[in-house]
């Protein structure tokens, strides 16, 4: 009860006249005394029916505060101003250049006027999406700003939804002022059902997940939420005031005009053949990780990682060998960045816990890297100038962290199921949908057992993986919604046209929305792979793949599955 202290507590108190205050230890109320008025001063009484043995073992446990206690670090990490700089500046020029190539794309597809309403909503977005991060304050990571940048792509997806029925009622004879009406009405429902299920993915990831994945859980969750707004409420008064000034207003330009009209691709005929696509592209992510396995990071096994830049170019293996005898064991080194920057993973004494030991390892690191820094480097010139970053999880919250992970994905694929089979009735389709989220996962799982150790940057599997493993379920789900929700809509219309027919009339309607957000998304991903630094490209390698075989599991899988077990039903009733 400093001079701090003293009002922290008058305020907490005076808040909270006339509720209770818990004291408790170990998951045991002691005490739970009601709060008569502001207390200040620094002096709080308790009274009531106590023994002096009472009194006195409730004073006991209140002063048991004051008990030192050793506090033992499981994960730290520490970024040098230059790295963190650099990430910074590579995460906001990849956001300015992918929003920049949106609200062109954009102007391109859906002309003049409608797209320059897509690109006002999506300013708006912006808008309200940094000022609620401003207003609630948290730390603003790599990950985070990765979504803030997969929202500029995903937000566009409400507008194509909407605009795309607008040309649907336009095209079926309709006045623009009623096209416009019924566009929005008849989109609402597959805007909510698509963005309900990715706002489930963003949630579980932000109970489940810690550090960078809470960011970018933070930042995901609330740009659905503005971007809804925005696509809705922003762009329906917009148009409203054009049509009231009497502005002409068309949703294609003559390139686009006929874009994915009347295209008749029997999907659910070519099921097999794409079953057995699939099927083959599973068994291979499956060989693979069998028998290659997968590159862990220290997340999930423990470790330390440790970035070094050098003036000039190295090779990983030569740092590798430098650095095995000072450590005691070989360290894994990859290029990081430039062909001059390293990083180095080692779980040399990772269960040593004194206070010495992180500069210890650090002096070890300059002694072996001597050879190639110049015997002129001293240890102080080696932390400023060479050193970039250090990251350490210990044993046991590697563990915690594996289970995180597994939890989330259960979690979050649970969700889904029950999501779907409540909101279309039919638990076929919960089936549908997650047996093509479980296809997802497993190929992306797939394509980074084949290709670590063979691209030029690090396909680790750590905590940001598992927020794009997640992120890619959001966004698949996402997609096989849409067609869900076309299909039912397609029941009540046609309730006498067989299931294969209103199956593939639901895909083919769909394929101009499926394409365009594929495409606006994969081109802001895209953009953050190659401009977001190399702190974020394995994250964004995840994300590509996973848009694309999710954008085929949509159209392929999902659909044709539902059609299949609602057959086979009726086959044996």
């Amino acid at each position: 009860m400093n001079g701090e202290g003293t009002k922290k507590w008058a305020r907490m108190t005076g808040d909270n006249v006339g509720k209770y205050i818990i004291v408790s230890m170990d998951d045991l109320v002691y005490s739970s005394a009601v709060v008569r008025e502001e207390i200040t001063g620094g002096s709080t009484q308790i009274s009531g029916n106590f023994t002096p043995k009472e009194a006195q073992d409730l004073a006991n446990l209140l002063k048991s505060g004051t008990l030192p206690a050793r506090c033992r670090i499981l994960q730290e990490e520490v970024i040098g101003p230059s790295l963190g700089r650099q990430s910074v500046n590579s995460g906001f020029n990849s956001f300015l250049i992918a929003f920049l190539v949106v609200l062109m794309y954009m102007l391109f597809y859906y002309s003049r006027r409608a797209g320059l309403v897509a690109d006002i909503a999506l300013l708006a977005n912006m808008f309200f999406l940094i000022g609620v991060l401003a207003s609630l304050g948290p730390a603003l990571t790599l990950p985070g700003i990765a979504g803030i940048v997969l929202t500029v792509g995903m937000s566009v997806d409400a507008n194509v939804l909407i605009f795309e029925r607008i040309r649907e009622e336009v095209a079926g004879g309709k006045g623009i002022r009623m096209a416009i009406s019924d566009g929005y009405k008849n989109a609402y429902s597959a805007i909510i059902d698509a963005n309900i299920t990715t706002l489930v993915t963003g949630v579980i990831l932000y109970v489940l997940g810690t550090g960078p994945i809470k960011g970018f859980a933070t930042t995901l969750v609330i740009g659905i939420i503005t971007s809804l707004f925005s696509a809705i409420f922003i762009t329906r008064l917009i148009f409203e005031a054009f049509l009231d000034r009497s502005k002409t207003l068309t949703f294609a330009t003559k390139l686009t005009d006929g874009a994915f009209k009347n295209t008749n691709i029997n999907f659910i005929g070519l099921r097999k053949s794409f079953y057995v696509v699939s099927a083959i592209a599973i068994l291979i992510a499956i060989g693979s990780l069998f028998t290659r396995g997968l590159d862990q990071g220290v997340d999930f096994v423990g470790g330390r990682n440790y970035i070094i830049h050098f003036d000039n170019s190295v090779r990983p293996a030569d740092i590798a060998d430098l650095l095995e005898d000072e450590l005691g064991e070989r360290p894994k080194v990859i290029t990081f960045g430039g062909d001059n920057q390293v990083r180095i993973t080692t779980r040399y004494k990772i269960d040593d816990d004194s206070e010495t030991i992180e500069s210890e390892i650090q002096q070890s690191i300059f002694e072996g890297l001597r050879p190639v820094m110049g015997d002129s480097v001293t240890f102080d010139q080696f932390n400023d100038d060479y050193w970039r970053s250090s990251q350490k999880v210990g044993p046991a919250i590697a563990d915690d962290i594996k289970r995180q992970a597994v939890g989330a994905i259960i979690v979050a694929l649970l969700f889904m199921f029950l999501y779907i089979f409540i909101r279309f009735r039919n638990w076929q389709y919960g089936l549908g949908a997650v047996a093509a989220l479980i296809h997802d996962s497993l190929i992306v799982l797939g394509v980074y057992s084949l290709l670590y150790g063979l691209m030029p940057f690090s396909l680790e599997i750590d905590q940001a993986f598992i927020a794009a493993i997640l992120t890619v379920v959001g966004y698949s789900i996402n997609d096989t919604v849409v067609v869900f929700d076309r299909i039912r809509e397609y029941r009540k219309l046609y309730p006498k046209r067989p299931s294969r027919e209103m199956m593939n009339m639901a895909l083919n309607s769909t394929i101009s929305r499926t394409i365009n957000t594929s495409m606006t998304t994969f081109v802001v991903l895209l953009t953050i792979f190659v401009f977001g630094g190399e702190s974020i490209r394995g994250f964004t390698f995840a994300l590509l793949i996973g848009i694309i075989i999710g954008t085929y599991s949509s159209l392929f899988i999902a659909t044709p599955m539902v059609y299949d077990t609602i057959r086979r039903i009726a086959k044996k009733s």
